[in-house]
C-alpha cells in the first residue's frame, strides 16, 4: 500500500487560499502518478490510494478530501463497493465522487449514478477535462453550502421574529 500526500500544507502559499485536496484511487500506480501530477499542475493537493480499502482506511483515519477520483475496475473491492461504503457513511456522504474508468458503458454509468457518483470520466483522462470537472464539482459544493447557510440564517431570523 502506498499512501502519499503530495502537498504538506493546505494553502497555496501565496494568497493563503486553501488548496482543494483530491484523493486519487486506482490500483494502477502509473494512473495514480499521472493523475496526481495533473492535479498538482492545476493547483490541487493530491492524496493517493492504491485500492478501495486504502481509500476507506484513509478517510476513516480522518483524511479530509473535497473530491474523490475513483477507478471502477479494481481487484478485491471495485469502485461501486467503495461508493456504497462512502455514501452509507454520514461523514462522507457529501463528498463528490468522479468515477474514472476504462469501462465507459451505459450500464456502468447508470449503476454509478444510482449509487451517488457525481460524474464520470473515461480513461485516458485529459488534464484540462479533469480540471474542469473538478472545478465544476467544487463550485456545486460551494453553492450548496452557501445555500444551506442562507437558509439557516433565514430560519434563525424567522424563529427570532416569532419570539418577539
Amino acid at each position: 500500500m502506498t499512501v502519499k500526500n503530495t502537498y504538506d500544507d493546505v494553502s497555496d502559499g501565496v494568497s493563503g487560499a486553501p488548496i482543494a485536496r483530491i484523493m486519487v484511487v486506482d490500483d494502477d500506480p502509473d494512473t495514480v502518478s499521472i493523475l496526481a501530477r495533473y492535479l498538482r499542475r492545476e493547483g490541487f493537493a493530491a492524496v493517493e490510494a492504491s485500492s478501495g480499502a486504502e481509500c476507506l482506511k484513509l478517510i476513516n483515519q480522518g483524511e479530509i478530501v473535497e473530491i474523490i477520483l475513483l477507478d471502477l475496475m479494481m481487484p478485491d473491492m471495485d469502485g461501486f463497493e467503495v461508493v456504497r461504503a462512502l455514501k452509507n457513511n454520514p461523514a462522507t456522504v457529501e463528498i463528490p465522487i468522479i468515477m474514472i474508468t476504462a469501462r465507459d458503458d451505459i450500464d456502468a454509468r447508470a449503476e454509478g449514478m444510482r449509487l451517488g457518483v457525481s460524474d464520470f470520466l473515461p480513461k485516458p483522462v485529459l488534464r484540462k477535462q479533469l480540471a474542469n470537472r473538478i472545478h465544476s464539482q467544487l463550485e456545486m459544493v460551494a453553492t450548496a453550502r452557501a445555500t444551506e447557510a442562507t437558509l439557516n440564517n433565514i430560519d434563525g431570523k424567522i424563529a427570532g421574529a416569532g419570539k418577539q
